[in-house]
């Protein structure tokens, strides 16, 4: 991960980092990482400073917390709202600002858990730092703990100059490694007296464990057990290999030069028993040879030849090919398509031609390609995708990529367990390539692991089948690690829900809309009840409050390899949200702008927030303020209970920042926030996170949440807890729908003319026609949003209630 703090003032001095501590501990593994960073605003006046992390695409986060002055605020887990997280070759950034008052102290503290993948031999694992300047307290340190013993450890890093070289301290037992690196503030300057420091790259962790049996290893903990599959001695597998090469016009220029770089490299790294074949397409398709060619040395250099000059020859002559191999194509593409445009049609297209006998590895060029297209295509047939990043470096990481899988060992690998075990992760692989290694864990219906026995039959070499069975060789923790019960926890049961989510949300993107929601609500429960961020939850962390009283959050999502958030079973879109000041962020579908509505009314007002005369759907919110009221002051309000009903489906809810009352199916239920727990019927599903969110999905009606913000004060004891409300989908209400958020559901447009300065500083005046009227409005820059940050324009009060036909009700209404 990249850890940085910085902030936005030019006044540096006048900010520091003094501590920035990274603690890793991988066991058997799974590494469990914490990035811990400490700041101190030294000036008279408050100052924003910004954490950004950088963690690897297959981490989960697991919490997120910051503490100003010792205040605690710790992140609650939800379902998945909208974030600001950024996606990366390997890395996705996550980041948030802050805003620390004059002589106030801040910590940021980042967990994050991740299952190690072994790639070409080997795990890794890569922090990625960069600082400033020098910090008083910095340390990178490493825990590994591998019962079936360590093959090699070896520390790097893309700083190392060579006197920080033996900063690094690595000390390996047969067991047991520990890695090290803390540079004093004179070791990290970039010279005597320099204020810029040289902690600004890659720190990588490489190792391996030890392989004896072709069983593998087992490892068991409190009725959860994994399995290691990667047997060592094994012949490799010959391949039949077609290389498909996109040359179309948006492939022209610098891609296809880097695609010819790699393709040499490629072709030089065939083995003799390989046969392989070249296409290229656009609206024609050509062909180097019309058969599979065995991979000589001369043919390979011819080969090489054609691809530099990209043009047509070859003899018509067949050749033999082996009985027993595995069938892969690459295709090398930006994902533009040519005749055929429709994906899904390709991908039937593509399956259809392939008959799910052969593997297909997509490479796909640049930051515009259709990534989800490309894997989901791939999946679907034994493969894999990988984005190439247009760069230098795009001939390396094709060449890198291919190494990864270039070499099969087994085809077709089946694993089987004792009747003893029970919801198992994925137990067939249509390949086990060379470097690589399975893994698969599950539950344990009895502890008894002496009569723990599995079986493995795959396709090896040729016509040659491979098949191991017998009792598992069970790691024996209190033996191998008597100073410690277990390395953190209960991480065999996490390293299994880990491997389940990340299993269903592939899968989720090769079934029907109707499993497709049944993986991943069972994906969401478990991401809930793990406190995995992942691309169906979020974590929610409440900010300090401001100078001027206001607070607001920050998110912690997910990203999917697409770049985009994934969001498979709701879109929030161009919806609207109440929450706050402002308490209304309209977003506006295809632009990058909201409009925002402050309600500077009385507390206790009632406000109609959506009305559906056909579904008898109702939501009213009440306002509340400060506990402490001031005369003729100026009051922030926000809303501190709803009252929501939904009249053909018999349901009433009454959320308070106290309690929740549930009216269903003629009976009552009264939650607390602090309760973490579920409600199930025919008509409504409701689910509630610990101290934090109520999410509620009314059948073939509307889905919601409800966010509860817990208010932390250092200074100001005349603060209250209150409430949001977040429209997560809407489509089935009816087209007549009104309220205050109900008039958005539809859409709203707008055209803003005349702009010009504004009384405030760096702020915009404008004139807005809406709704057949015209009003001033003003630009004020990036507002908070729990759903995505945008450029939000505000409205005023009489605009917006005589605009909206605001009303006060009663609350039973």
């Amino acid at each position: 991960f990249f850890f940085f703090l910085q902030k936005r003032s030019t006044n540096s001095e006048k900010v520091e980092v003094y501590s920035v501590q990274v603690a890793c501990t991988a066991s058997s593994r799974f590494a469990h990482t914490a990035m811990t960073s400490k700041a101190l605003n030294k000036d008279n006046s408050s100052q924003e400073i910004f954490f950004e992390v950088d963690l690897p695409k297959t981490a989960f986060i697991t919490n997120f917390s910051m503490s100003v002055n010792r205040k605690r605020r710790v992140g609650c887990m939800s379902e998945r709202l909208l974030g600001s997280s950024t996606s990366g070759r390997k890395m996705e950034k996550f980041s948030v600002s802050v805003n620390i008052a004059a002589k106030s102290s801040v910590t940021f503290i980042l967990t994050y858990e991740e299952l190690l993948q072994r790639k070409l031999g080997s795990y890794e694992i890569l922090t990625r730092v960069k600082t400033e300047q020098p910090v008083q307290e910095f340390q990178i340190q490493t825990d590994i703990y591998e019962p079936q013993g360590i093959a090699f450890v070896e520390a790097t890093a893309t700083f190392l100059s060579n006197e920080l070289l033996p900063l690094v301290d690595q000390t390996v037992t047969d067991t047991k490694a520990h890695i090290s690196f803390s540079p004093t503030v004179g070791q990290q300057q970039k010279c005597p007296g320099c204020e810029s420091s040289l902690i600004n790259g890659d720190f990588i962790i490489k190792y391996d464990v030890k392989r004896t049996t072709s069983l593998g290893e087992v490892q068991a903990m409190n009725g959860y057990f994994v399995h290691f599959f990667s047997p060592p001695d094994l012949a490799r597998v010959p391949k039949k290999v077609v290389f498909v090469i996109d040359r179309s016009g948006s492939m022209k220029g610098e891609k296809m030069e880097q695609t010819r770089e790699a393709m040499v490299a490629i072709l030089q790294d065939l083995h003799e028993e390989d046969h392989f074949g070249i296409l290229l397409f656009n609206d024609t398709i050509e062909s180097w040879k019309n058969y599979l060619t065995k991979a000589t040395k001369g043919n390979v250099f011819n080969a090489i030849s054609y691809i530099r000059k990209i043009n047509d020859s070859g003899s018509k002559e067949q050749k033999k090919v082996l009985e027993r191999s595995m069938d892969m194509i690459f295709l090398l593409t930006d994902g533009m398509p040519t005749r055929v445009s429709n994906p899904q049609i390709i991908q039937q297209n593509v399956l259809f031609a392939t008959g799910g006998n052969m593997s297909l590895f997509g490479l796909g060029f640049g930051n515009d390609v259709d990534y989800s297209f490309l894997d989901v295509m791939c999946r679907q047939n034994k493969g894999m995708a990988r984005r190439i990043f247009v760069g230098s470096d795009a001939a390396i990481q094709l060449k890198g990529f291919y190494e990864e899988v270039s070499t099969p060992l087994l085809l077709e690998v089946d694993l089987r367990y004792s009747d003893n075990t029970d919801f198992l992760t994925k137990t067939h692989y249509s390949q086990l390539f060379n470097g690589s290694e399975i893994v698969v864990a599950g539950q344990l219906n009895e502890n008894d692991m002496d009569n723990f026995l599995l079986e493995v039959v795959a396709q090896g070499v040729r016509n040659e089948n491979f098949m191991a069975q017998g009792k598992a060789s069970v790691a024996d923790w209190q033996r191998v690690y008597p100073e410690k019960e277990y390395i953190f926890g209960d991480f065999i049961e996490r390293m299994w829900a880990y491997l389940t989510i990340q299993q269903q949300l592939e899968k989720s993107d090769l079934r029907t809309e109707q499993e497709r929601k049944n993986i991943t609500a069972k994906a969401l429960n478990m991401s809930l009840k793990y406190n995995f961020v992942t691309p169906l939850t979020s974590m929610v962390v409440t900010k300090p409050e401001t100078e001027d009283g206001a607070d607001s959050s920050v998110i912690a999502d997910k990203l999917t390899e697409t770049g985009a958030h994934a969001s498979p079973a709701v879109s929030s879109h161009g919806l609207p949200e109440v929450d706050g000041d402002p308490h209304f962020m309209i977003k506006i579908p295809d632009r990058n702008d909201a409009l925002c509505f402050n309600i500077n009314d009385k507390p206790g007002t009632i406000f109609s927030l959506v009305r559906d005369p056909k579904s008898g759907f109702v939501v009213n919110g009440q306002l509340i303020g400060k506990k402490k009221v001031v005369q003729d002051g100026n009051m922030n309000t926000y809303f501190g209970r709803f009252g929501i009903t939904h009249q053909k489906l018999g349901v009433r809810l009454d959320v308070s920042t106290q309690d929740i009352s549930v009216f269903y199916n003629n009976k009552q239920v009264k939650l607390l926030w602090s309760d973490a727990t579920s409600l199930k019927d025919t008509d409504m599903e409701l689910r509630l996170a610990k101290n934090c969110s109520l999410t509620v999905m009314l059948r073939h009606s509307v889905k919601f949440m409800i966010i509860r913000h817990t208010k932390v004060w250092k200074r100001r004891h005349d603060h209250q807890d209150y409430l949001g409300f977040y429209t997560l989908d809407s489509q089935h209400l009816s087209a007549s729908v009104h309220g205050l958020l109900g008039h958005f559901y539809h859409g709203v447009a707008f055209e803003l003319t005349d702009l010009r300065p504004g009384e405030a500083q760096e702020k915009l005046d404008a004139t807005m026609y809406v709704k057949g009227q015209t009003i001033s409005v003003t630009s004020s820059g990036v507002q908070r949003d729990f759903l995505k940050g945008v450029l939000c324009r505000s409205v005023s009060l009489c605009v917006s209630i005589s605009l909206y036909v605001c009303v006060s009700v009663s609350f039973a209404d």
